[in-house]
């Protein structure tokens, strides 16, 4: 099956479109332009950043499709996703009394 790859990516960037949602829907048509019809992918595309940004779910084949499709999609922000997930763990008591000798030690 051939796949007409005479469509323009930059037509389908929204006005309201972040940076960061635009890049990971660009890079996803990118990838695939040349293997799936220009209206079913720019359906899937949208589909893989809702469920990469927002948490949207889909249909399990749905899922499925858009997870092998975006296995090599999207490395930058996924490693920026892991890097902004990382936080510190405190326990409640050692947050308290570090909160209690604070508020002891000002005059």
């Amino acid at each position: 099956m051939s796949v007409n790859t005479n469509w323009d990516i930059e037509s389908y960037r929204a006005p309201y479109e972040s940076g960061e949602h635009w890049a990971l829907k660009q890079e996803f048509m990118e990838a695939h332009k040349s293997r799936i019809p220009e209206d079913r992918l720019v359906c899937l595309a949208q589909v893989f950043v809702n469920i990469e940004l927002l948490g949207c779910r889909y249909p399990d084949k749905t899922m499925e499709q858009v997870s092998v499709l975006a296995q090599d999609v999207g490395q930058e922000y996924k490693e920026s996703k892991k890097k902004k997930l990382q936080k510190d763990v405190v326990k409640a008591s050692d947050a308290a009394g570090a909160r209690y000798k604070g508020s002891k030690a000002r005059p």
